[in-house]
């Protein structure tokens, strides 16, 4: 089933963004820090895989669930939207884990 990767990684952004919204973690605390932070990370994240296809350590997987468009050789057109994906995962844990913090810091005094 062509596509059903990509349909995976924007169902799960979107319960992600979903989490963030109600406890405003990231994107709905502090939407310029968020923005930016996502860019560089995303930004990273692409070039490093860039240099590791270009080093050989990177290979593209097949399957039937993927589009079968590339960006690029061994660039599957779903993998900027995973790198995204994971970037504001980990804005939203790292605000839920600040956001815990605070609290048991909280209940401590």
């Amino acid at each position: 089933m062509p596509g059903l990767y990509l349909a995976a990684i924007l169902v799960s952004a979107a319960g992600v963004a979903v989490c963030d919204a109600r406890w405003r973690l990231a994107l709905w605390r502090d939407r310029r820090r968020t923005l930016l932070l996502l860019a560089i990370g995303w930004g990273f994240l692409l070039v490093w895989d860039i240099v590791g296809i270009a080093a050989g350590v990177f290979v593209k997987g097949t399957g039937p669930w993927f589009l079968g468009i590339d960006l690029a050789p061994h660039l599957p057109l779903e993998e900027p939207f995973f790198l995204a994906f994971l970037t504001y995962l980990t804005l939203v844990l790292i605000g839920a884990g600040e956001k815990l913090g605070r609290r048991r810091g909280a209940d401590a005094s």
